[in-house]
């Protein structure tokens, strides 16, 4: 698979950006790491890997009106300075993070395109099932209209092992390699959540929804690691200590976006509190941690991690 065939937003059928967008990101990211004149935007067009042919000055502005339509950033025009294009608005992409997604994605294949001899060297995760469904779905949220689907479930009784059933598209996330939508099913009447892998079959259709004016995608996942969200779970302060390396993983990289350090020891452990829900994900994440991680409280989580860890150790007698 092509190094960069996990970019699903703005994609073709095949996964690869148009030729429109690899401009509009080209000139944009190229733009954000340094101020230039047309002429000398012109000259590094030409060593651009996905270049095809000029970049005359009319599709120039083209692009310009393009980015601040896709990311909401001005491409702007210094006349002070001998007409410098500059990015007048960068702080814009740290508001909107799915086009900083984009554009951070887009330029590892762009670095790496021009050295063919690395593409088997250079691997990323791939997401395996899924993603033929993602253009379809990002259209219906763009117009607001409902889609049919066709769902098979992993586990349950026999008959209800495949489902259809009509879904509002609201917000779509990805965990663990796999994508997911987030959608009010009317067949169930409530907000619930579906893996694109499990989904066999899908249509577009012309029926059209409001979405709440208070939904926030964002606040909906805020306290919870994943994508299980259950609103009768309450927010919960979870402590663990990290030893050895594990504490400069969880630093560099938090389990939660509510993560605060408390006491450590150096090269030995510290500890970490969090505020969120206690959800089966949490508990999958931290016993992927194995013996680096205990959990000092909640006592009902610490025995959870307990009858889970013996479960295991069953398996080993």
């Amino acid at each position: 698979m092509h190094i960069w065939a996990n970019l699903s937003i703005f994609v073709s059928d095949n996964y690869m950006l148009g030729k429109t967008y690899n401009k509009y990101i080209w000139l944009l990211n190229t733009l954000l790491q340094e101020e230039l004149s047309y002429n000398e935007i012109v000259k590094l067009w030409k060593t651009n890997p996905f270049q095809e042919g000029d970049l005359p000055i009319r599709t120039f502005h083209e692009c310009r009106k393009g980015i601040k339509e896709m990311f909401g950033v001005d491409i702007a025009c210094d006349r002070s300075k001998g007409n410098i294009y500059y990015v007048k608005n960068p702080e814009v992409l740290d508001k909107h993070k799915p086009e900083t997604w984009l554009l951070q994605n887009y330029s590892i294949p762009q670095d790496f395109v021009t050295y063919n001899s690395m593409r088997d060297r250079i691997l990323l995760e791939e997401i395996p099932m899924g993603t033929g469904f993602l253009n379809a779905i990002i259209k219906a949220m763009q117009m607001n209209v409902e889609l049919q689907v066709d769902y098979q479930r992993y586990e349950g009784e026999q008959e209800e092992h495949l489902q259809e059933f009509h879904i509002q598209p609201y917000a779509l996330k990805v965990f663990n390699r796999r994508w997911y939508l987030l959608g009010y099913i009317k067949e169930k009447n409530d907000l619930r959540i579906i893996a694109l892998d499990r989904i066999l079959y899908l249509k577009v259709l012309s029926n059209s929804f409001e979405l709440p004016e208070d939904f926030d995608a964002r606040k909906y996942f805020a306290n919870v690691v994943g994508i299980y969200v259950n609103k009768d779970l309450p927010v919960t302060k979870v402590k663990i200590r990290a030893y050895g390396i594990q504490a400069d993983y969880l630093r560099s990289t938090p389990l939660h976006k509510s993560q605060s350090e408390g006491r450590s020891k150096r090269g030995e452990f510290a500890e970490f509190s969090f505020k969120l829900c206690i959800t089966p994900e949490l508990i999958t994440q931290l016993l992927a941690m194995g013996e680096r991680v205990e959990v000092l409280e909640p006592e009902e989580l610490r025995e959870e991690m307990k009858k889970r860890i013996n479960s295991m150790y069953k398996f080993y007698k």
